[in-house]
């Protein structure tokens, strides 16, 4: 049978049905722009610190040490309390001592007698020589007897006084005011300036304790100019460093309330590390420091001018080359290559070169972005660097 071309002209309009229904599926939609944190960078002067390690000493560290031999019969401290300058702490027993002092009296009271009989005798014979009853001999004899027990009187003195000082040792005095340690020698110990346990004790000064750090030659030498340029009238000590605020970060984390200042610097750098001992000085009034302790100090050593600042964690190091992600107005990516300058605080690092100050910078969500993509900016809090207000020292 045949088709007529009026049927087959009315099966196109389902056939072009069909082949839509069998074709291509449309295109997923398009996924929205990831999103990221970002932070502005800011401008402004900023404090350049430098952190040191350092430890803690006493200002002052007297051994306290047995200068005479004998068994320790007493303890008049408690360990780890205030003592005063004078307070006796320790006392050795002292029968000895006494008993040789009672015999230096008695030798020393033995060649006076001697001394008192020759010079009556050498007086009577001065008396008798003019009119010739003794001779010029017997007088000059006379003399030599008088100027010889004259002599062994003061050698018994001078051994008098040894054995009083002698006695005067078993009783072992604070020589400064200050903290005394732990007890070396237990009663009943042999202790003696020969024996294994002379040092008996230390007391120390801790209000001002020091603290030491080294310093390279560097940083010396920049400190040592600022100084010169700057301070007419440097520290108390020895130091030419400048009167910085130094601050005392604590094994907690915590910042000691009271400020430092450098007080001497050692006479050479050491040929080995290249540094140079520094000494500091903190107040200590509540006794919170103790010599041993560790310490992180830091102070503000100059102030960068109209500075360009941008969030640490916005930092990304690739080989040797720093780079950070910009958004830009059309919240396309950016990524540029950055210099980067100093810390501020924990969280914000200096600019040189490769942002503007009021950019927004990528700090959330780095590993999502790539150049020229398309984003969904949205703030992150920060802590804000501390701006000064006025200069604090020269502008770097």
């Amino acid at each position: 049978m045949k088709t007529s071309g009026y049927g087959l002209l009315a099966c196109l309009p389902m056939l072009a049905s069909l082949l839509q229904a069998c074709g291509t599926p449309p295109a997923p939609p398009q996924a929205p722009p990831p999103k990221i944190g970002t932070a502005k960078a800011l401008q402004g002067d900023v404090a350049i610190w430098k952190e040191w390690v350092g430890a803690l000493d006493g200002m002052v560290n007297a051994q306290i040490r047995a200068q005479v031999t004998g068994y320790l019969i007493k303890r008049n401290y408690q360990e780890g309390d205030k003592v005063k300058k004078g307070q006796m702490l320790y006392e050795i027993d002292p029968r000895t001592f006494k008993a040789a002092v009672e015999q230096a009296r008695a030798t020393l009271a033995q060649h006076q007698a001697i001394l008192t009989a020759a010079e009556l005798d050498l007086a009577r014979i001065q008396k008798l020589l003019p009119e010739k009853a003794v001779s010029v001999r017997d007088r000059d004899n006379a003399i030599g007897r008088e100027a010889s027990a004259a002599a062994e009187v003061m050698a018994a003195k001078a051994a008098l006084d040894k054995a009083e000082l002698d006695l005067a040792f078993t009783r072992i005095a604070s020589p400064i005011e200050g903290i005394a340690g732990i007890s070396q020698a237990q009663l009943g110990d042999l202790v003696g300036p020969n024996s294994s346990s002379s040092v008996l004790t230390t007391v120390s000064q801790i209000d001002p304790i020091r603290a030491y750090v080294p310093l390279n030659e560097q940083e010396y030498i920049a400190l040592s100019r600022r100084n010169i340029s700057e301070i007419k009238n440097p520290n108390e000590g020895n130091s030419n460093l400048p009167e910085l605020p130094i601050h005392l970060v604590l094994a907690d984390g915590s910042t000691y309330p009271e400020r430092g200042k450098f007080f001497f610097t050692d006479r050479q750098i050491d040929q080995h590390t290249g540094t140079i001992q520094v000494g500091l000085l903190f107040p200590n009034p509540d006794g919170l420091l103790r010599p041993g302790q560790f310490a992180r100090l830091k102070a503000p050593i100059h102030q960068a001018h109209q500075a360009i600042l941008v969030p640490q964690r916005a930092m990304q190091q690739m080989q040797n080359v720093y780079q950070v992600a910009v958004v830009k107005p059309d919240h396309t990516i950016d990524v540029r290559a950055v210099i980067p300058g100093d810390t501020i605080g924990r969280h914000w690092v200096i600019i040189k070169e490769g942002v503007q100050p009021g950019e927004e910078i990528v700090v959330e969500g780095l590993q999502k972005v790539r150049p020229g993509m398309k984003v969904e900016p949205g703030p992150v809090i920060i802590e804000a660097p501390e701006f000064a207000e006025k200069p604090a020292g020269p502008r770097g």
